[in-house]
């Protein structure tokens, strides 16, 4: 569901866009920290937000780290 608020941000698109891996954080909702693979050796980490379910909003991509390897360690940022 982020992949479109990425790949706008980017001005790019993306033909692989696969999650390996992810941390989350409760906040007011949840912020989701995710490893995505987005073709050859190239990695982002994005940080996705999860709002409360009685405010029923969208997920939304709360920022991301681009250039990252696939042995960089997901943190959060």
């Amino acid at each position: 569901k982020v992949k479109p608020q990425l790949e706008e941000k980017e001005g790019k698109t993306f033909d692989v866009f696969t999650a390996v891996e992810f941390k989350t954080q409760v906040v007011a909702g949840t912020n989701y920290f995710i490893k995505v693979h987005v073709g050859n050796d190239e990695f982002m980490h994005l940080r996705v937000f999860r709002s409360l379910p009685h405010e029923n909003k969208p997920l939304s991509l709360h920022g991301y780290q681009s250039s990252k390897t696939k042995h960089d360690e997901l943190a959060f940022f």
